[in-house]
């Protein structure tokens, strides 16, 4: 549903971010300013601020920044409807449903139904869990080593002998056999309905709000399958959703683990793991790869060490590399899961497995080793013909090397032989950098700031921290004068801001919900501190940045300019920018 800016900015200026954010993070006053531990990675000294003047937060650590309606999103993982929803309902400010067409209200009125409907048969399956017919499910539980407190908190349950038992219940509640369908729960025939879960330990599968949006159910004695989930529903994607999630995104650990079922996530965060979540019955996707790049930048692969977690962990492996996630692999063995781990040798083993766990190439590389007979002298140099070639995949010259040099190490093989053949395989395939001289021509460019674009950026921040900047700088550059596009547009609403007196940067950001990296640009843009310049210092740098911006927009229109009169004109402002004195006083 579309909600107009003006609204928009009513929700936002309603909700104070002190307030918000300080129902989930201990803040500190210092100042004008209030700083926490960062909600967003793990620190031990707080780098997270909260500025009220600009109802804005900042993390000078890892650079998550924005306002009250962008932390929700974050912070909860919420989409910007709902963020808006939650702060408006808190705000006491009503949003019209008007706009909203009939088919759209009738999907969210579906959706919060089946929600309801799975709440309830959550309550139902851990009542009959506590009840006489769950006395087996439950010592199957205990037998596994879960406390009664691990039970509670992730809702396990028994569904039981019966096979409608279910359905029975939910009617008596008055939920229409078509809404119980539509829940996956159960199956609605010509011979009548039947539950979809019986005689079964049930997992309730909740989104990282801690909703419940499906079900797993582990079968007790004989039967198949031994593992049964939800089907696909309005409110349930197997492969967007992570078991465990909605507890380890808050575990403030720097890293993920990454297990394949319920019972290795339960018994690890039992053991004080809590950073553990597991796909849902399928194989890891590129949904889940992008879900966990959302809460951190490193998983550690915590699979089964026989052959079939061996393999998953391979196809995990690029996948959370296309995600941009760095991985790791933990070795259990000679145990074949992090549960009979845990219970053989304690949790402070398994932290130091985890310090231990190596790195994703070398353990794709161990594996390929392992597919050779290294007393063959032609299997052996196909080994080395088949590591040099893995090697070609890192374009990077340094990373590259480092990696050789890991190599050769972990496979006792002379450093410079393995170069030569890397480089030789590379050649052959074209695959290696550009020449010297060029590569080290883009290395430079890529490395070093664009100074006109600093400046701009730069400026920015200067006109939104101190208003005396806008009287001088007004009278020499527009907006039009930021040549960068971000920056132009930013400009443009600062400088209506500052002109009518009414500069929101909070309110500004708004703008740029929709785009993760101009948001995150702008974010920065607004929360850089000029403080640690003196006097002296700020008054040059101000003078060179304002006079730089403006050269560089006279640049760039003489580039392009075809009239005559103008082109005098441009000269003329050249001239005079050389000799105008700026100060901010």
């Amino acid at each position: 549903m579309y909600y107009p800016d003006e609204l928009v900015e009513e929700v936002r200026s309603r909700s104070d971010i002190v307030d918000v954010i300080g129902s989930y993070v201990k803040l500190q006053k210092k100042g004008s300013t209030y700083f926490g531990l960062c909600p967003f990675h793990n620190e031990k000294t707080p780098s997270f601020s909260v500025t009220p003047a600009k109802q804005m937060y900042y993390c000078f650590g890892c650079g998550a920044g924005g306002n009250v309606i962008t932390f929700l999103m974050e912070y909860e993982n919420y989409t910007f409807r709902e963020a808006l929803e939650t702060l408006a309902e808190r705000a006491g400010v009503e949003l019209p449903k008007g706009e909203e067409n009939a088919e759209a209200r009738r999907q969210a009125d579906l959706r919060a139904r089946i929600l309801e409907v799975n709440r309830e048969a959550g309550r139902y399956f851990y009542y009959q869990l506590k009840g006489p017919g769950g006395k087996r499910a439950f010592e199957y539980l205990a037998g596994r080593g879960l406390s009664e407190e691990t039970i509670k908190r992730f809702g396990l349950g028994y569904s039981n002998m019966y096979s409608d038992d279910l359905y029975r219940y939910l009617k008596k509640k008055g939920y229409p056999d078509e809404l119980l369908k539509e829940s996956g729960l159960v199956k609605i025939e010509e011979r009548g309905a039947h539950d979809r879960f019986w005689n079964r330990v049930m997992f309730p599968i909740m989104d990282v709000n801690g909703k419940i949006i499906g079900f797993g159910g582990r079968v007790m004695g004989e039967g198949e399958p031994k593992y049964l989930n939800s089907p696909e529903t309005r409110v349930f994607d197997k492969s967007r959703n992570l078991y465990g999630l909605n507890y380890a995104r808050t575990a403030r650990k720097p890293y993920l683990l990454l297990c394949e079922g319920y019972m290795d996530v339960i018994s690890m965060h039992q053991a004080g793991f809590t950073n553990a979540v597991a796909s849902l019955g399928t194989a890891f996707t590129p949904g889940h790869g992008n879900l966990l790049h959302r809460y951190t930048e490193q998983v550690v692969l915590t699979y089964d060490s026989d052959n079939a977690g061996v393999k998953a962990a391979l196809r995990a492996i690029p996948i959370l590399k296309e995600a941009g996630i760095s991985a790791k692999v933990l070795s259990l063995k000679p145990y074949k899961d992090p549960d009979e781990f845990i219970k053989a040798l304690g949790a402070e083993a398994f932290e130091e497995r985890i310090r231990g766990a190596k790195n994703s190439f070398l353990f794709e590389t161990d594996v390929l080793y392992s597919q050779y007979d290294m007393n063959d002298p032609e299997q052996k140099t196909g080994f080395h013909n088949a590591l040099a070639n893995r090697l070609l995949q890192f374009t990077e010259r340094l990373e590259r090397e480092n990696y050789m040099e890991a190599a050769a190490r972990q496979y006792q093989i002379d450093y410079d032989s393995l170069k030569s053949l890397v480089n030789a395989m590379g050649g052959r395939a074209g695959t290696l950098r550009p020449p010297v001289k060029e590569r080290r021509s883009l290395e430079e460019k890529k490395g070093k700031p664009d100074g006109v674009k600093q400046s701009q950026r730069l400026l920015l921040t200067w006109l939104i921290e101190d208003e005396r900047v806008y009287q001088t700088v007004k009278e020499i550059l527009s907006p039009e004068d930021f040549t960068e596009e971000l920056y132009r547009r930013t400009a443009k609403m600062v400088y209506e801001g500052l002109e009518t007196g009414n500069l929101s940067p909070a309110g500004i950001l708004n703008h740029f919900i929709n785009d993760e990296d101009e948001y995150k640009e702008v974010a920065a843009l607004f929360n850089t501190s000029l403080s640690e310049l003196t006097k002296e210092e700020r008054e040059k740098a101000f003078s060179e940045t304002v006079k730089r911006v403006k050269r560089h927009s006279l640049e760039e229109k003489l580039r392009n300019v075809t009239d005559i009169s103008l082109l005098q004109k441009l000269m003329k402002e050249q001239r005079a920018l050389n000799e105008l004195h700026i100060s901010l006083n």
